[in-house]
């Protein structure tokens, strides 16, 4: 299994769909730097992220397995962009977007996000949702 702790800041490469395709955690981030963060997401079937807003960053999200419908908009009741997508999709979430992934498939969702600057405490482990909606730390 892939070391799956926070590298940052310090140089590191990783093959990113075997990490990917290892964590079994619903977010663990690999590398926090001053200016971008990298996790990685486990979300269960009929699981989701959970709607949310990052005022100040974009966010990069790639698919490695699963499906999921990616909602977007600029407020929580008007998500008016919606796609489904699978392995090898990428989306690109602006700043100010409301959005919410959540996996329409019959096998675990598996993703990573790059964020810009960082959305995370360096180190963040959330071994479920419930761990992270619980986190003090975490914009909800």
């Amino acid at each position: 299994m892939a070391d799956q702790t926070d590298h940052g800041p310090a140089p590191y490469v990783v093959d990113i769909e075997k990490a990917t395709l290892e964590n079994e955690n619903f977010r663990t981030t690999l590398w926090t730097g001053e200016n971008l963060q990298m996790t990685v997401m486990t979300i269960p079937p009929g699981g989701e992220i959970g709607l949310e807003m990052h005022e100040d960053h974009d966010q990069f999200v790639r698919i490695e397995q699963g499906r999921a419908t990616v909602q977007m908009g600029p407020a929580e009741d008007d998500l008016s962009f919606e796609e489904t997508i699978e392995d090898d999709w990428v989306a690109l979430v602006p700043a100010g977007q409301w959005h919410n992934f959540t996996n329409v498939g019959d096998e675990p969702l598996k993703l990573y996000s790059l964020y810009g600057p960082p959305d995370h405490v360096k180190g963040t482990v959330h071994a479920t949702k419930q761990d992270a909606d619980q986190d003090p730390n975490e914009q909800h």
